[in-house]
């Protein structure tokens, strides 16, 4: 291991450590956190706590600086402290850090213990316990890495007790005492200690000491406490009195009814622990375990009682109610005569009243320490009728259906399968080597049985029965299979009879309202969806889906959200397509399609205000007014939640051949999808809602899509096809006679113009877009051209020119009333007067467009104003923050998806830590730019990289800056920007 922290640091996998204490400091919070980054905020809060100084930051590149220079020392490798914009992090692999493998030995510990193997469980555990050499980084002093520290030290007496109970298992007490006595003195208040120490001692017959040891507790409790020791203990304290530490006698021939336990069992092991815990630990003794068909409630009930026979050594029981199957499901007085027959009471002895049946059975039980398992309930009714009162007795009950009405028992949903374990259940089955040949086809299977355990045994069992089979076979059959629930089928047994018999449970307009969702494309969906998907209302809508959630054909993922298992969804869709006419479908699809375009619309004319081009689209009036949201609207968080199920609804529109649905409900997602940088979503579903309008032969469609289009190609700099969009919807507007549709695509042209450096031309659309737009119907659009002015004559140089331009689209921004034209010309107007050397009112400027950026949800404005206070700030000598707005910039950027603006973040980070010092960062940086741009062919970000790689090499390869700098001066004349007559006074130095 090459660090320690349970102990004094270490470092390099000796005795070798850190010895300033700042860098002590540092290296402990990156080592509490490994594999993820720390904030440059948590560290300086951690070094200097209250009071850091202005140069926090630099101080800590010194630090992590020093620290690197140490690991060097040590032989460690130079990356193993990574630097992110957001901070700093420690990379270390899976043997590198005691803790991880302190956490991976308690895992294998506990996991052994559930699964019977009590003398492994303790290996595992001591083997973890060993790795401990004091309190967790002993002599850091720091508030934070204390508070980390402390409950690492927490962990390993929790991990401590857990070990003591295998080992009082094993009769292993007279080893316990001294190590217990220590752990009890240093730890007084923990009463699952001092109760272990009372079992140790009683068991090496020294029951004066563990009573001493109760009085000792109970002592210091009333003093520093003010409370008497827990029941746990109070009830040890009386069974030591009585002399029965033990558990109390077993009976000769203990009942053993349970099923046999499934030899390839696996995964569920947090699930397993969970439940063990519970009943051990804090006396749980009635379990309700419930899931949807094929999740595995039987087996993980059959080993949870197998697990605990040692604790309940006279009976397991078990008896299959019937509650989903084919058979009626037993009557309570059915099931206890089952039970008591197990129980070996003979069948003349058994009661034929009802009440006195159950009343023997809860008779036999009394003064046993048995375990239940009540399998497949129907009801809670069914179930309470069969519970035992024995204070000694467990009862674990499995049902489809979540059964409320027992309300002194501990319910447990059973979800399905995580990835890893669902692979690794298939391997159980079909053979580990078979599938550890082929990883990925495995983890396919795994995905397309919806890590669901019947579906995986059932798909499983196919393939261990056909060895000529790949994997990979089966993962393709799956894939193209037009009904996967079919390939999920093996004899009598399969996933969908299994779906089935749940789907009968449920009231005729449940089953209706569950078929109907099987239209839905997306993962989740809320009740208002499922209303308007039935045509029901949403309160009726609500019941329905508590019908569906109560027998596991539905999840509630959150208070009136939901989500159906992606087997459960092909099993609607197929009862869809045996059930329902043609017409009916089209029409729950229309309905669909017109809850999210009637609410999409709603949130983005908000979004994109009403004077945007969004209120000039002839939508349709809500079908369903009552299911629109009207207090507390979602905005960008619907279109979030739900942002893969519109790609589908976009899609599903076009194949129901429903054009008008398609490139609306395209339309109204653009501004969500631009703004927030989904442009994959947003490229999709354009060219989905552009063929749907072609063919329909609707030119006005077609070219507003074209329009929105462009947006997303010009984000992702494929700047010709931007520009073909452009002209196209432009040529279709002129056609049509859509006047200001065709001055809005022009404006959009000149933007795209001058993302390519052309500002010439971007000034010549402008001009036009300008000659043929009307005041004030066209207000928002001239408002957004004389922004592009603005910009463009910025970006010449021209500042008399771009500050007349900005504070007529200021004017004109508020005319409008849209607070983006607003945040635009603000931020642009801080531009101009920075450039004019006005630094106090550019600064006041930029604060404010930064707040307004921020209000609107704009990250590209937010990454494009932090650019200009970064240079700033290096202008004025402050290169940390600087580079600390840059870095700020990038992420906004980078959110947004535009990759101009991360070259250009880039760029100026660079010259910032190029002032920094950090040449070699400064100089990946431009060579990082100048690849992107060069591929982009953005000839000004490429002239600002060169000029950077100049001035980065100037002093080291003065030959090779001289030539970068030419490079960029050629490049800086052909967009003729002023920056050229920095380069020339470089290239002139340069000699």
């Amino acid at each position: 291991m090459r660090f320690g922290i349970l102990g004094p640091l270490r470092v390099g996998g000796g005795e070798a450590t850190v010895t300033a204490g700042r860098d002590r400091t540092v290296l402990a919070m990156l080592l509490l956190r490994p594999g993820r980054v720390v904030p440059v905020e948590d560290l300086v809060d951690a070094v200097w706590e209250e009071r850091p100084p202005a140069t926090a930051r630099t101080q800590l590149q010194i630090c992590v600086s020093r620290l690197r220079q140490r690991f060097a020392t040590l032989g460690l490798p130079a990356d193993t402290i990574v630097t992110d914009p957001a901070g700093y992090g420690i990379r270390i692999e899976p043997d590198d850090l005691d803790a991880e493998v302190f956490a991976r030995a308690v895992e294998t510990a506990r996991a052994e213990a559930v699964a019977g193997r009590p003398a492994e469980a303790r290996r595992h555990y001591r083997s973890a316990l060993a790795l401990w050499r004091g309190p967790a980084l002993a002599g850091i002093p720091a508030r934070l890495v204390r508070l980390r520290a402390q409950a690492l030290d927490e962990q390993r007496l929790a991990v401590l007790e857990d070990c003591v109970d295998v080992e009082l298992r094993l009769s292993r007490g007279t080893e316990l005492v001294d190590e217990l006595t220590e752990a009890v003195e240093n730890n007084p208040l923990r009463e699952r200690l001092r109760g272990q120490l009372m079992l140790a001692l009683a068991a090496v017959g020294r029951q004066a000491d563990a009573l001493a040891v109760y009085r000792d507790g109970r002592r210091i409790y009333a003093e520093e406490l003010g409370i008497e020791p827990g029941t746990a203990l109070q009830e040890l304290h009386q069974r030591v009195l009585a002399g029965d530490e033990a558990a109390g006698p077993r009976p000769a021939a203990p009942v053993r009814t349970l099923p046999r336990a499934i030899r390839d069992f696996t995964g569920r092991q947090q699930t397993m622990a969970r439940l063990v815990k519970d009943i051990v630990e804090e006396g749980t003794r009635l379990y309700l375990i419930d899931g949807m068909a094929g999740s595995g409630k039987t087996t993980v009930a059959v080993q949870v009682a197998t697990a605990l026979r040692e604790r309940f050594p006279d009976a397991e029981l078990f008896i299959d109610l019937h509650g989903y199957s084919e058979r009626s499901p037993l009557t309570p007085a059915a099931a206890a005569a089952t039970l008591l027959r197990q129980l070996g009471v003979p069948t003349e002895r058994v009661p034929v009243d009802a009440e006195d049946r159950l009343a023997m059975w809860r008779s036999e039980l009394a003064d046993r320490r048995a375990v239940v398992v009540l399998d497949n309930a129907a009801s809670a009714a069914q179930a309470a009728a069969l519970l035992p009162s024995g204070p000694d007795n467990l009862v674990l009950v499995t049902s489809r259906r979540r059964l409320a009405g027992l309300d002194e028992g501990r319910p447990h949903s059973l979800p399905v399968l995580d990835p890893d374990e669902a692979v690794e259940l298939l391997g159980r089955i079909v053979g580990a080597d078979r599938v550890g040949a082929e990883p990925a086809a495995a983890a396919e299977v795994a995905r397309r049985c919806g890590h669901l355990p019947l579906a995986i045994r059932l798909a499983g069992s196919r393939l261990a029965h056909r060895p000529h089979w790949r994997v990979a076979d089966l993962a393709r059959r799956l894939g193209e299979a037009q009904d996967s629930l079919a390939e999920l089928a093996v004899g009598e047994r399969s996933v969908g009879h299994a779906f089935t018999l749940s789907y009968a449970q449920v009231s005729a307009p449940a089953r209706r309202l569950f078929r109907l969702l099987g239209l839905h494309p997306g993962v989740r969906f809320d009740n208002r969806v499922a209303a308007a998907l039935a045509d029901v209302p949403l309160p009726e809508a609500q019941d329905l889906l508590d019908e569906l959630v109560d027998v596991h054909l539905a999840e509630e993922t959150a208070p009136g959200r939901y989500r159906l298992h992606d087997l459960l969804r092909e099993y609607a869709r197929r009862l869809l397509a045996e059930t329902e006419r043609p017409d009916e479908r089209r029409t729950a699809v229309a309905h669909l399609l017109d809850h999210h375009l009637q609410v999409a619309v709603g949130l983005a004319i908000v979004a994109e205000t009403k004077q945007g081009a969004l209120s000039q689209v002839a939508f349709p009036p809500p079908r369903r007014p009552d299911l629109l949201p009207v207090r507390d609207r979602p905005g960008q968080s619907w279109f979030d939640e739900n942002r893969a199920a519109l790609v589908g609804l976009v899609r599903l529109a076009e194949a129901e051949d429903l054009s008008a649905y398609c490139w609306q409900l395209t339309r109204a997602c653009w501004w969500s999808n631009f703004v927030g940088g989904h442009l994959d979503e947003l490229v999709e579903t354009h060219e989905v809602a552009l063929r749907a309008a072609v063919r329909a032969g609707d030119e006005e469609a077609a070219a507003i899509t074209m329009n929105y289009l462009a947006s997303a190609k010009f984000r992702l700099g494929d700047f010709p096809e931007a520009i073909r969009f452009l002209e196209a919807g432009v040529d279709r507007y002129r056609r049509l006679g859509l006047r200001r549709e065709q001055v809005q695509a022009l404006s959009n042209l000149a933007a795209v113009c001058f993302g390519t450096d052309d500002a010439e031309r971007s000034i010549r659309y402008v001009d036009e877009a300008l000659r043929i737009s009307r005041y004030p119907d066209d207000a928002a659009t001239i408002s957004s051209l004389f922004n592009m002015l603005s910009v463009a004559e910025l970006f010449r140089g021209r500042y008399d020119l771009a500050l007349r331009a900005a504070r007529r689209h200021i004017v004109l921004g508020r005319e409008a009333g849209d607070p983006r034209h607003t945040s635009n010309a603000v931020g642009h107007l801080g531009m101009i007067r920075h450039r004019l050397g006005h630094t106090g009112p550019a600064r006041r400027l930029l604060r404010a467009a930064l707040h307004l950026k921020r209000t609107t949800a704009n990250r590209f404005g937010e990454g494009e104003i932090l650019n200009e206070i970064g240079m700033m700030e290096r202008e004025a000598g402050r290169p940390v923050e600087a580079a600390a707005q840059h870095r700020a910039a990038l992420l906004a950027m980078t959110d947004a998806g535009d990759r101009i603006g991360q070259c250009a973040s880039r760029n100026l980070l660079a010259r910032a830590l190029h002032d920094l010092g950090d040449v070699d960062a400064a100089i990946d940086l431009h060579r990082r730019v100048l690849d992107d741009a060069t591929r982009l062919s953005l000839r000004y970000e490429q002239a600002r990289a060169l000029d950077g790689l100049a001035r980065c090499l100037r002093h080291t390869d003065p030959d090779q800056a001289r030539r970068y700098a030419a490079r960029a001066l050629a490049l800086f004349r052909q967009v003729e920007s002023p920056d050229r007559r920095e380069t020339e006074r470089l290239l002139a130095e340069l000699g």
